[in-house]
């Protein structure tokens, strides 16, 4: 079906809540994606920072064949390897403690939530300012963004929500504190990253009062930010992290990863979901992790996103560039940022969004070449001139 037919669809029959563009995908490879009319396009946002791996990776793609063909779901009443395998790698390359599987970021969180209750009763829960954990009812209490919240109050109780310093910070969390969920770089706000003094007093506060620090690396997670998590680089640990998005290598699955404090909190029937973990999503998974836990691949991502930002500074009407790894952010001078991403979309063929009124985000692929980087570059300033 072309666009417009698809577009008619879906006036008549989808519930419109997604406030999406004109054009039809049809075929991705790598960092490309082709059209329903076989126009090409570079992509720069992978599925907002789903494929890590690039579009229909052969070695997910050949996982998820052959998983498809051999077990497609038995539930999470039963064993199967791959959930299993996936478990061991992300425990043991990560926090050392134990995993639960969802299908998706917001739903990791809601397992964070509940898991940081159960490990002190009717806890509160500190977030900051500018920060998105999902739209689930515990998820979006925990994203303090009015536009976001106030057409479905009332909302879950017991969340704070300070700005992201250290003194809120430290301020905020006391013997009250059930947890405290950070992002380490804030990407639906613009690719911000937290200050490095306010992730260590949030962890110095957490260890202070016996609350559990939740780092939410559902966009920074997977090699975007240049390591496979991005606490790595910054030097504090956190009790329990959140991941989805490039996880799966482009198909839907979340995970509730905990260190050894909390890696038994959660006893048989406290939570739960019939299709988390299943199968042929963590075969994906597997594979995608095949190709990122490879410190030469992560090495060029933090090469590449330096240069990439480097270049964007020196493009005009650009005003600030903000970058971590493979996430890049970029506000501009006049505003106009929705705008701009539809004009790259029908008019450079380039594919972008919008995290705001001033601000663009690019999340490319970590296969991405410097070609590819330069081919971005130039259809972004083309539109700038």
């Amino acid at each position: 079906m072309s666009a417009a037919a698809l577009q008619a669809v879906e006036a008549a029959h989808v519930v419109p809540n997604y406030a999406r563009q004109p054009v039809a995908f049809v075929r991705g490879a790598g960092s490309r994606l082709w059209d329903d009319e076989g126009h090409e396009y570079l992509d720069f946002l992978t599925g907002i920072g789903v494929l890590n791996v690039g579009h229909c990776h052969p070695r997910v793609v050949a996982a998820i064949r052959e998983q498809a063909g051999t077990l497609l779901h038995v539930s999470n009443l039963f064993y199967t390897e791959p959930a299993m395998r996936l478990a061991e790698r992300l425990a043991e390359r990560s926090l050392g403690g134990k995993v639960m599987f969802s299908n998706s970021g917001a739903e990791a969180i809601e397992g964070a939530l509940k898991l940081a209750r159960k490990n002190r009763r009717g806890g509160e829960i500190v977030t900051v300012h500018g920060g998105f954990h999902g739209r689930t009812y515990g998820a979006l209490s925990a994203t303090p963004q009015e536009s976001k919240q106030a057409p479905f109050a009332p909302l879950v109780p017991g969340f704070v929500a300070v700005p992201p310093t250290a003194e809120a910070l430290d301020a905020a969390i006391g013997e009250q504190t059930a947890a405290v969920v950070l992002e380490v770089v804030q990407g639906e706000s613009g690719v911000h990253p937290l200050p490095l003094d306010a992730l260590r007093a949030a962890r110095a506060a957490c260890d202070e009062h016996g609350a559990a620090l939740v780092f939410d690396e559902i966009q920074t997670g997977m090699g975007r930010t240049g390591s496979l998590f991005a606490y790595e680089q910054i030097g504090v640990v956190p009790d329990a992290m959140t991941l989805a998005k490039s996880l799966g290598g482009g198909l839907p699955i979340g995970a509730l990863v905990t260190g050894p404090a909390l890696a038994d909190v959660f006893q048989p029937g406290d939570h739960g979901s019939t299709f988390a973990g299943g199968p042929t999503v963590a075969a994906a998974a597997n594979a995608a992790l095949d190709v990122l836990d490879d410190p030469e691949l992560l090495a060029r991502v933090g090469e590449l996103g330096a240069r990439l930002a480097a270049a964007l500074r020196d493009v005009p009407g650009i005003a600030e560039v903000r970058q971590r790894g493979l996430m890049v952010g970029f506000d501009l001078d006049a505003g106009g940022a929705p705008a701009l991403a539809r004009r790259a979309l029908l008019e450079q063929r380039l594919v972008l969004n919008a995290t705001g009124p001033d601000t663009v985000r690019m999340l490319p692929a970590l296969v991405v070449t410097e070609a590819e980087c330069d081919d971005a570059l130039a259809r972004l300033t083309a539109l700038l001139r």
